[in-house]
């Protein structure tokens, strides 16, 4: 499935993408019950209640889903173009991971890592598909990183590899924007800060179920900005792929349903440019996952 939240007359939903249309599990689900004579069942209303509610939820959403495909329910799907979609869940923590490309480690510099570098974006940062992000003034090096991010469906606590991927809920594009001012000029480095201002974690469209995507062992990334690619990479450049940063992650933290995991971004970033190029009001940005989908997103200024 792609796992959407979106907005329709007012109201904001959550369903699922069904082909160019989208689906609201609710409605589809109480009529899938009144067509089987069975008692109502109230799924979550958001997307991380409807994580955490764990395989149950999932399996009646998938229910739902597939009741408003058959041909006779057509009232039950609306064409996706005439809703908006708003970033897929507000996550309960946002873990990044630095340099965790080749090509990126060798674009920033510095030894070899020998663990994943890790830093936090608070829920305050996520922007949906579509949304304008504002640039603050103070915010003089803004940049972008287009990445996958990997979505918990269950808690995790000193899993190993091998099981890793069973507590991934889906994947998501995710742009990991960052004033690099605040990160690299700052005399105490703040890159938890730099990354973690208002809206500078657009991701969307959607939450792709794993088998929708299969193996993130391959996938290929684009950034596109103001048509030109600025950025192609492939998951398998990572230095540490997703079964093993969820393995170590969990090693020291609790990953709860929702939580996202920002896997790191290849090269091809503004600020290790010659010269540097920073985004400003009226930039656009295309960035693509292989399998997972298509992130739109523009840059605004403060008003």
């Amino acid at each position: 499935m792609k796992l959407v939240t979106f907005e329709t007359e007012g109201t904001e939903r959550i369903g699922a993408v069904l082909g160019g249309d989208v689906v609201a599990f609710q409605p589809a689900l109480d009529a899938a019950h009144r067509a089987g004579g069975e008692a109502p069942l109230a799924l979550p209303t958001d997307m991380l209640g409807l994580l955490a509610a764990g395989d149950a939820a999932m399996v009646q959403a998938a229910r739902a889903l597939a009741f408003a495909a058959r041909p006779e329910n057509a009232a039950l799907r609306r064409p996706l173009g005439s809703v908006r979609l708003r970033a897929p869940l507000r996550p309960g923590k946002i873990l990044g991971v630095g340099r965790n490309y080749a090509d990126h480690a060798k674009e920033v510099g510095g030894p070899p890592l020998a663990a994943p570098r890790i830093f936090l974006k608070p829920n305050s940062s996520v922007s949906g598909p579509g949304d304008v992000v504002c640039i603050p003034r103070a915010a003089l090096k803004p940049d972008w990183e287009v990445e996958l991010g990997v979505v918990i469906g269950r808690p995790a606590w000193q899993v190993g590899e091998g099981a890793a991927l069973d507590h991934v809920a889906g994947y998501t594009v995710l742009n990991d924007l960052t004033d690099r001012a605040l990160q690299f000029d700052h005399p105490i480095g703040m890159t938890s800060f730099g990354k973690g201002l208002d809206g500078f974690c657009p991701m969307g469209p959607w939450i792709a179920t794993p088998e929708e995507v299969g193996e993130p062992w391959a996938l290929d990334l684009r950034c596109v900005l103001n048509g030109e690619e600025v950025q192609h990479g492939n998951t398998r450049d990572l230095i540490f792929p997703v079964a093993t940063l969820i393995a170590w992650l969990s090693r020291f933290v609790t990953l709860q349903p929702g939580d996202v995991i920002a896997t790191g971004t290849p090269a091809g970033v503004g600020h290790f440019r010659d010269p540097p190029r920073y985004l400003k009001p009226g930039d656009r940005l295309r960035l693509e996952v292989e399998r997972v989908g298509v992130l739109d997103h523009v840059m605004g200024g403060e008003a």
